[in-house]
């Protein structure tokens, strides 16, 4: 299909995608945009649509598709009404502890619910949080690589039962 006969067979049915756009989105501006991205869309493929078939329906489905995909986006993000100063408590960080005394009681707490675990899956453990890959800890505790998967797994479980056990106490 050339641009010129594009051209015609868009303006033939301009009046009607528009009004099948108005349908799909009962918004005046946003069935002009819907119309313009699918104009761009049915002309960036136009070497994909078969002659013989129908025009009208080939660019309706085109319409159709891009209105459920703009749809799916817009669904999908977040949308604020609120001026921003309303969302300051965002801007504060609900982890900063205050005070050195409270982080060390912390660390103490943590440190001693890793030698409860045992030092089978807390070396292991360790050293992965410290940023040793699977492969550089099993060479040096000499065991297999599914081994260590295996204990960090284990100590991550443990862990998170132990500092669940914590506040429910």
């Amino acid at each position: 299909m050339t641009n010129k006969e594009f051209t015609q067979q868009i303006d033939q049915l301009e009046n009607l995608l528009f009004s099948f756009a108005l349908r799909l989105t009962r918004n005046r501006q946003d069935a002009q945009d819907l119309m313009q991205e699918t104009s761009l869309r049915a002309f960036r493929h136009r070497e994909k649509f078969t002659m013989g078939t129908n025009f009208k329906s080939w660019v309706s489905t085109i319409m159709r598709n891009t209105y459920i995909n703009r749809y799916r986006k817009m669904k999908s993000r977040k949308h604020v009404n609120q001026p921003i100063e309303d969302f300051s408590f965002a801007l504060e960080s609900r982890n900063a502890i205050p005070n050195k005394g409270e982080h060390d009681m912390r660390m103490n707490e943590l440190k001693l619910m890793l030698n409860e675990i045992g030092e089978l899956y807390s070396v292991p453990f360790l050293m992965f949080y410290r940023g040793y890959e699977y492969k550089e800890i099993a060479n040096h505790l000499d065991i297999p690589i599914g081994t260590v998967k295996s204990r960090i797994f284990l100590a991550r479980q443990r862990m998170k039962i132990a500092i669940g056990d914590r506040y429910q106490n």
